[in-house]
């Protein structure tokens, strides 16, 4: 399929995990890829390689999402490299996880950086093009704990519920334009993070979830790929649960 030929995509913290799954699935369907990711390690590199031998243009950048500055920097390189941005997934992420009780300042201000005002920097940046265009589709990775919440997770449902805010407030205000704006909310999906956990922890989890499994990388990546593509047109503002019935 060459749902997204012509297209191009930044995709951010996607070296690996869902953000790679997300990327290889755009270019899979013909768009041209600006990933970043917090540094240029052995995981860029691969990622890169793999998206170059799919035929698209290709390029990682080394950026902090969590810095406006660096933000700026990174995406008006990519409009010199690639000349137009007409996607955004912001999907670079972090977990510091404690009872509220026992979590410090620091965990929690890093999480807002990193999860949320990531959200708003690279938003930033993309907006002005995208409005002079007159098209664009931002699509924000949130999650069901930033719809229902977690216990042992307050930092980071409540950056992914601020995701969701935001999301619906750009879709209001950007909605005139032709620029839609729409989040994912990942369930308990499958990646390197989550095969770390012990295994009573995982067998609580699939137990919750009516569909009796976990979900893949792909699974996101299919749900990004119809929102960044012309499949969904219409949609904007909205938030879709890829959680096997969890959020239910």
């Amino acid at each position: 399929m060459n749902l997204l030929k012509d297209k191009v995509a930044i995709i951010t913290g996607a070296s690996r995990g869902i953000g790679k799954a997300i990327a290889l699935k755009f270019a899979e369907n013909g768009a041209d890829i600006a990933f970043t990711d917090i540094r240029r390690d052995e995981n860029m590199v691969a990622t890169e390689k793999e998206l170059l031998a799919l035929g698209v243009k290709a390029k990682g950048y080394e950026s902090d999402a969590s810095s406006y500055e660096s933000s700026a920097e990174t995406v008006s390189e990519i409009y010199k490299e690639f000349g137009k941005v007409d996607i955004l997934v912001n999907n670079a992420g972090i977990t510091r996880d404690n009872l509220l009780m026992r979590m410090t300042e620091q965990d929690w201000d890093l999480v807002m950086q990193v999860n949320l005002k990531s959200v708003f920097n690279l938003t930033k940046q993309v907006l002005r093009p995208m409005m002079k265009q007159r098209s664009g589709s931002i699509i924000n990775i949130s999650s069901v704990v930033g719809v229902f919440g977690n216990a042992g997770q307050a930092n980071y449902s409540a950056s992914k519920a601020g995701i969701i805010g935001f999301t619906k407030s750009v879709a209001k205000e950007l909605g005139s334009r032709n620029i839609r704006s729409n989040a994912i909310a990942p369930g308990f999906i499958e990646t390197e993070m989550t095969k770390k956990l012990p295994e009573e922890v995982r067998k609580g989890f699939l137990d919750a979830i009516p569909l009796k499994r976990m979900g893949s990388g792909e699974d996101v990546a299919n749900a990004a790929l119809y929102l960044a593509s012309d499949l969904s047109t219409y949609i904007s503002g909205q938030v879709l649960s890829v959680c096997g019935a969890l959020n239910t």
